[in-house]
């Protein structure tokens, strides 16, 4: 009788123990409990690492799909992806300033984006719903992108799965490309369950084909709105935009622009027929006279010029001792003009008004409500204000994703100057970042300062000023201190340099049989051995900055570089850049974006040049690109201090200053710059010419 009764005992504890399990499952994520991230399926097969996987794409007019890839309109096709097949799905070019850049290159290596469930909602790969294909574009090592993935996951950040593929079009090869899991549907359900909260993807930025969502559709109506609203609502963080009414703020009103229904006219148009005068044309006869010239006897003095003893004074100099102001990019500047100051998507919180938030939400990649928009919006106001973090951010996985943010020294982000390229996740209240595109990473934006990439301060990153997701942990000795052990960990327990060098043994021999490669085989072996270099001096200057032996801020640093890690044997454009395009000099965007990051990233007031850093430290300007491309204008020369000097003035035989010489039509007269035209063919205005007192002045607005 007491064996049952003990029995009875041991059955009904049994249960109570099995319910208390179960309400722990059920319950655990309102308990404070996080829950296992859920197998899908499709994370050990197409994202398996080591092996490189084949995908065959096979389409009717493929040659067609590609002269439409930069509308980025869906197409069917067939996948056949490591033997399995996958018909009608859906495929179309992706991608952002790349679209423009491989189109320039007269490549037809784009990157696409596939939606396995774009023309039937049942379809998936494995679970898997969106699927990019990266075309590795800026990058010789190839491995940019698919490292600071698998370091972000290694490093418990919740970040896409990745791996290579070998891609062929219709049987024929097609290149070695980085497949990415989609930051969608897919990834939500396998980070954070079934009920996974609210994931946005915040950019204001207004030119490039980011495509739906990011950037695409754009409104410039209703971006001029919302400056001229954030005017009349206090300060922004920027600086003073020309024209703008308030003199501060970012409201900005292009010449020529109406302001209220964003008409344009450009500069000498004269509004009715498009009839153009270009500047410094006397509307009769053709006649030009050059800036600068006198209109006489063919004196010059050019802009900046003084006329007299030829002193000159280049833009945004001071005019006394050389020292150089870089342009404000920030809200108020320029770059508000791009949007790249934008309060929301530096996560600044400004009131409590949806319609403040538009980069934001309307770049949401789930369905939110009002409900979900109040309740970002308070997260936002905590973090701005800094109060109750630890119910505000996920603290944990902000701090390991800027640990390894940090260390690759990615100017194209939210540290950047422009301020995008991340997610957003938000989950009853509790905001995290996720990682997307480092393709720019490793200091390779635009490629300049390898000694300031390497020693880029852990503790004042990049432009991260005003940006409230990492303010909080700069602002506190806590959390800095909290910061500093991660990185140590990270330092201690990612083994950075044996990934580098099982990857490049993996996709070598893709490299060099890549149908389309954008750099030769041996541009990839430089490149990953700039690669190692980098990471070796990087991990040295970090180690430093967290013993204390090389100073961890920007002040620091300006105060005593000393101790800062030499890295004059590095050429950070070996690894491909911005400013090359493919990898080299004068390509891409970069010769003349203004938007690298501060101090140190190699940019001068006069654009990007053909820089190779010689053993000892010393650059070599000027030299002839290698590769056919078209070279950049040299750098500003230096001075004995390092100053940077003007260039000299043109001279003529005689030795005199001469000025450049007008254009001639067939007839030999001098005829006037033709005005540049839109892709309507329509007639656009030249760029703004810097102002009288070396500011620049904003650009003129697109047609």
């Amino acid at each position: 009788m007491s064996t049952r009764k003990s029995m009875d005992r041991i059955c009904v504890a049994a249960v109570i123990v099995a319910l208390a399990v179960m309400l722990v499952f059920v319950n655990g994520e309102t308990l404070g409990i996080r829950s296992a991230d859920r197998a899908m399926g499709y994370e050990d097969r197409l994202f398996d690492t080591t092996q490189v996987h084949t995908i065959d794409i096979t389409m009717d007019d493929w040659d067609g799909f590609i002269e439409t890839c930069q509308e980025e309109l869906y197409s069917v096709c067939d996948l056949v992806i490591d033997g399995e097949e996958y018909p009608d799905v859906g495929i179309r070019g992706k991608g952002n300033t790349s679209l423009s850049s491989v189109s320039a290159m007269d490549s037809q290596r784009y990157s696409f984006k596939v939606e396995f469930d774009q023309y039937d909602s049942t379809k998936s790969y494995h679970g898997l719903d969106k699927l990019s294909l990266n075309n590795l574009i800026q990058d010789n090592t190839y491995m940019k992108d698919y490292l600071v993935y698998r370091m972000m996951g290694e490093f418990g950040v919740d970040a896409p799965l990745c791996s290579f593929v070998s891609i062929t079009v219709n049987g024929e090869p097609w290149g070695l490309y980085l497949a990415v899991e989609g930051v969608e549907d897919s990834f939500l359900q396998r980070n954070y369950g079934t009920d996974p909260g609210e994931l946005y993807k915040p950019d204001s930025m207004s030119f490039g084909g980011g495509g739906p969502g990011n950037g695409k559709d754009f409104d410039f109506e209703e971006f001029l709105s919302n400056q001229e609203k954030d005017d009349s609502e206090g300060e922004t963080d920027g600086g003073t935009a020309a024209n703008a009414p308030d003199g501060g703020n970012s409201s900005f009103t292009p010449p020529g622009m109406d302001a209220e229904s964003g008409g344009f006219t450009p500069p000498n148009m004269d509004g009715e027929g498009g009839g153009f005068t270009p500047p410094n044309m006397d509307g009769e006869g053709g006649s030009f006279t050059p800036p600068g010239m006198d209109g006489e006897g063919g004196s010059f003095t050019p802009p900046g010029m003084d006329g007299e003893g030829g002193s000159f004074t280049p833009p945004g100099m001071d005019g006394e001792g050389g020292s150089f102001k870089r342009p404000d990019f920030s809200a108020g500047g320029m770059g508000g003009m791009f949007g790249m100051g934008s309060s929301d998507v530096k996560l600044q919180y400004t009131d409590d008004d949806p319609d403040s938030y538009s980069n934001i939400f309307n770049n949401a990649k789930t369905d939110v409500t009002v409900g979900d928009k109040n309740r970002l919006i308070s997260a936002l106001k905590n973090l701005s204000e800094q109060t109750d973090l630890e119910e505000t951010l996920d603290i944990d996985e902000v701090l390991r994703y800027f640990v390894v943010h940090n260390f690759v020294v990615n100017s194209d982000s939210y540290t950047g100057s422009m301020v995008h390229n991340y997610y957003l996740h938000e989950k009853d209240g509790q905001l995290a970042m996720i990682p997307w595109d480092y393709n720019l990473a490793f200091g390779t934006f635009q490629a300049g300062d390898a000694a300031g990439a390497v020693n880029d301060p852990i503790d004042d990153p990049l432009s991260a000023e005003g940006r409230p997701m990492w303010s909080w942990i700069a602002d506190s000795e806590e959390y800095t201190a909290l910061y500093h052990d991660l990185f140590a960990e990270f330092l201690d327990t990612v083994d950075l340099a044996g990934m580098i060098r099982e990857t490049a043994a993996l996709i070598s021999p893709y490299v060099e049989e890549d149908a389309t490669a954008f750099c030769t085989y041996e541009e990839f072996q430089t490149g990953v051995s700039a690669m190692e270099s980098f990471c070796r001096l990087r991990t040295e200057s970090v180690r430093g900055q967290l013993d204390g032996t090389i100073p961890s801020t920007d002040e620091g640093q300006q105060a005593d570089g000393s101790s800062l890690i030499d890295a004059s044997g590095l050429t950070l454009s070996d690894m491909g850049s911005m400013g090359g395009g493919m990898g080299g000099p004068g390509g891409g965007m970069g010769g003349s974006f203004p938007f690298g990051g501060r101090r140190g990233d190699g940019a001068s007031p006069f654009g990007n040049r053909d820089q190779s850093q010689t053993a000892d430290g010393a650059q070599e300007s000027g030299a002839e690109p290698s590769d056919g491309q078209q070279a950049t204008p040299s750098a500003a020369p230096t001075g004995s201090h390092g100053q940077q000097t003007p260039p000299a003035a043109p001279t003529g035989s005689d030795g005199q200053q001469t000025p450049p010489a007008a254009p001639t039509g067939s007839d030999g007269q001098q005829t006037p710059p033709a005005a540049p035209t839109g892709s309507d063919g329509q007639q656009t205005p030249p760029a703004a010419p810097t102002g009288s007192d070396g500011q620049q002045t904003p650009p003129a607005a697109p047609t």
